[in-house]
């Protein structure tokens, strides 16, 4: 996703320096051929485009990349964040807006689409950016819910009494600083009718430091059941960095979720679901949901047709325990909710 603003835009005080975490985001790898050096790749030789890469930049911390394979043009991380020619050829049926976002809008980035639930775009900052990503074309500069102090979409939330659920969203809203954090749950605990908070964040798997002191007192004490749904779509993002952070989500008190999507060449086989499932559960997390591609233009590339996405259903769940199975869901604009294949 593409950020809103800079890092900078969310400082801490000048009485104390950056948290790590901070630092660590802005020393992010954002120039592909920087990125295929260090992994002893030729640019190309892969088919990466400078067009791609400007039009949706490069983002990806030194810690993912030290997760990726050195020499291996066929890294599963590392297609996730690559941009390649592939991305500028224009396909029918791949949109700006994939999932109608722009149709369930419900005031300053809130969007109401299921029945119970409204979703915070919180920002537009991620410190990933994954080419495959279904708010790669966003407005994020006019529809940021953390604009004007969240005032009108927390005034949205506590005019509508049958939300009972927020969910932070982005963007990545754990890429804001804790205080700005607060500053909305603050305002959201004068909403009686609000039961549960869940938060969709990459963050813990691609930059595991943001789960700090202070991001873990602040979710300790907030006064609902809360979710952390994860987005990884393979084993090889985890590793004891992310294991550590995901057990002090879990001491707060968080229920760990993982939502992957299905992409060609990164988990399109069962042996690579599985993994993912078993890593995934290792840490203390539950796999949720299994995406198909939502239809964005640029990622048509990554597509996995609906018969070869069943078909791996169907041995994963012939092979792993059935709570290790996550629900292999299409995500279709005007829907009630997702629809299963």
């Amino acid at each position: 996703m593409i950020p809103a603003a800079p890092l900078s835009q969310h400082p801490a005080t000048s009485a104390a320096p950056a948290p790590r975490w901070q630092q660590l985001w802005r020393d992010a790898v954002r120039d592909p051929r920087e990125l295929l050096s260090m992994l002893g790749l030729d640019a190309a030789a892969l088919g990466v485009s400078d067009e791609a890469a400007t039009q949706f930049p490069l983002r990806v911390p030194h810690g993912f990349v030290a997760r990726m394979r050195r020499g291996d043009a066929s890294d599963p991380l590392l297609r996730q964040v690559l941009p390649l020619d592939a991305e500028m050829r224009p396909m029918p049926g791949f949109s700006l807006d994939a999932v109608g976002d722009g149709a369930a809008k419900a005031g300053h980035g809130v969007i109401r689409k299921y029945r119970g639930r409204a979703l915070l775009i919180a920002t537009g900052s991620c410190a990933i950016h994954c080419r495959y990503c279904f708010r790669r074309h966003f407005p994020y500069a006019e529809e940021t819910a953390a604009a004007a102090g969240w005032r009108e979409a927390v005034a949205a939330i506590r005019a509508d009494e049958t939300i009972d659920e927020v969910i932070l969203s982005g963007g990545d809203p754990w890429s804001l600083a804790t205080p700005k954090l607060a500053e909305l749950t603050d305002a959201l605990t004068t909403v009686p009718h609000l039961k549960r908070l869940r938060v969709h964040t990459r963050l813990p798997v691609v930059l595991p430091e943001r789960v700090d002191d202070s991001l873990v007192d602040w979710l300790a004490a907030l006064p609902w059941p809360v979710t952390v749904v994860l987005h990884a779509n393979h084993a090889n993002e985890f590793d004891a960095t992310v294991d550590a952070a995901l057990a002090r989500l879990r001491g707060a008190g968080a229920l760990l979720l993982n939502q992957a999507v299905l992409l060609r060449g990164v988990n399109d086989s069962v042996d690579a679901l599985a993994a993912l499932s078993e890593r995934g559960h290792t840490a203390g997390v539950l796999p949720y949901y299994l995406h198909q591609l939502d239809r964005v233009q640029g990622a048509a590339h990554f597509e996995v047709p609906d018969t070869t996405a069943l078909a791996l259903h169907r041995e994963l769940a012939a092979r792993v325990s059935g709570y290790l199975v996550p629900k292999l869901v299409r995500e279709v604009a005007s829907d009630p909710g997702k629809r299963p294949l």
